[in-house]
């Protein structure tokens, strides 16, 4: 059996098989301030009271701090709703996007079962969970009953060899599967990351992958945890590696596709709008002009994608005609940013720093581009109108070509600078 598998057995109390309807219990019910208020709506129709306030998580990060009224109501909704329900302890409010606040806060382990009210809680299955995305409505039947449903996917192992060079990231290895497999390719599919490259990569680099398994369609991103990942684990959590629940695919697994990735050759690959999978090598893009350079997001805003971008930009200044903004993920990763003098740099170079969150990711707020304006961006989506005016273009790549790019005013490749 997979990862995926062994999660849903163990759950299930039997030995599940791919195309079966289980309902199981939840580790974790995650939810923002875009999706908590639907949810409470339907919740309040069918319960009095949550299965468990303290498994259950509401991180404000989608308009933080609120852009507008609406955004305002939907936050007092929000705060009325956590204090009658009592789910205080792991309510955060401005510290930094859920997906990168949620392991900080210790709250994901290997061998859970763990959802959320966004698409990109895929996220983490980098550290050997089960972990997808639902709506609201359903979101809101597992604060009633502490237990969702789940057809048990099949699973495509997605083995990835090579070593990273200077000049490319877990970015471009994600975005060269989505432009191979497609959009739709791996439609309610476990993507089950392995290979070298994977066992050797980091903490910050495997949830970039894994967050982006949903932009292929995916039900679930999941990879073994190596010992970097127990490691912050048992850090997080303050348990030791015999406490947790580290789960691993067995070696005769069937898949039900098996495909391969080197990524020995392979240059910084660039997702053209308006597609997630419409990737190209950057050879074919660059001088691309553009108006706005993103670095940020619960894909790319953690502190290596920030020392990327540092050391490019350290001492450099910006393009007159660029706007370059720059999102830490968390509170955490802007203190050591400061600590470690990225921050300064970023301002000297004439970047416009804000606060820890979502925001133009989604076209929310801070940096919504106009009619026709162009923005390169370390985010996960480019679809038509996804950061602002329908008629305006994303381009998705790494920090360090954001970076590049924001020098030059063009698309840029960092290996013409360095």
């Amino acid at each position: 059996m997979n990862i995926t598998e062994k999660i849903l057995s163990k759950k299930a109390g039997h030995e599940v098989t791919p195309g079966e309807i289980i309902e199981i219990p939840v580790d974790l019910a995650m939810s923002h301030d875009g999706t908590s208020p639907p949810a409470i709506k339907t919740f309040e129709k069918v319960a009095d009271k949550v299965w468990d306030p303290e498994k259950i998580a509401i991180i404000f990060d989608h308009n933080v701090p609120a852009n507008t009224i609406g955004s305002a109501e939907f936050q007092k909704v929000c705060r009325e709703f956590i204090n009658k329900q009592g789910i205080t302890k792991n309510y955060i409010h401005g510290e930094g996007i859920c997906h990168q606040v949620v392991p900080e806060m210790g709250l994901v382990e290997p061998g859970k079962v763990i959802v959320g009210a966004d698409s990109h809680t895929c996220t983490y299955g980098a550290f050997g969970a089960f972990s997808t995305g639902m709506g609201a409505t359903d979101l809101a039947m597992v604060w009633a009953t502490g237990k969702t449903w789940f057809m048990v996917p099949q699973a495509i192992k997605m083995e990835v060899t090579g070593e990273l060079n200077q000049f490319i990231a877990p970015k471009d290895i994600i975005l060269n599967i989505i432009g191979e497999i497609g959009i739709a390719g791996a439609t309610y599919k476990t993507a089950e990351f392995c290979g070298e490259t994977i066992e050797n990569m980091g903490v910050e680099g495997r949830a970039t992958m894994c967050n982006m398994a949903i932009e292929m369609g995916a039900k679930n991103g999941i990879m073994e945890p190596n010992r970097e990942v127990i490691d912050y684990i048992c850090k997080r959590t303050s348990k030791k590696e015999n406490e947790l629940d580290i789960i691993k695919s067995d070696n005769d697994t069937i898949y039900e596709k098996e495909l391969y990735f080197d990524i020995t050759e392979m240059e910084p690959q660039i997702a053209c709008p308006n597609d997630v999978d419409n990737v190209k090598g950057i050879s074919k893009v660059e001088g691309t002009t553009i108006d706005q350079c993103l670095i940020g997001s619960c894909t790319n805003g953690r502190l290596s994608d920030l020392k990327d971008a540092y050391e490019i930009l350290k001492g450099e200044k910006i393009n007159d005609n660029i706007r370059l903004l720059i999102l830490p993920a968390s509170r955490e990763i802007y203190k050591q940013a400061m600590t470690l003098g990225y921050i300064e740099a970023f301002i000297d170079a004439g970047a416009i720093i804000c606060n820890p969150g979502c925001g133009p990711c989604l076209g929310g707020h801070m940096g919504v581009l106009s009619e026709g304006e162009v923005c390169i961006s370390t985010t996960n989506r480019n679809f038509k109108g996804r950061m602002g005016d329908p008629k305006s273009s994303v381009y998705l790549s790494n920090s360090k070509v954001v970076a590049a790019s924001a020098i030059e005013g063009v698309i840029t490749n960092p290996k013409d600078l360095m």
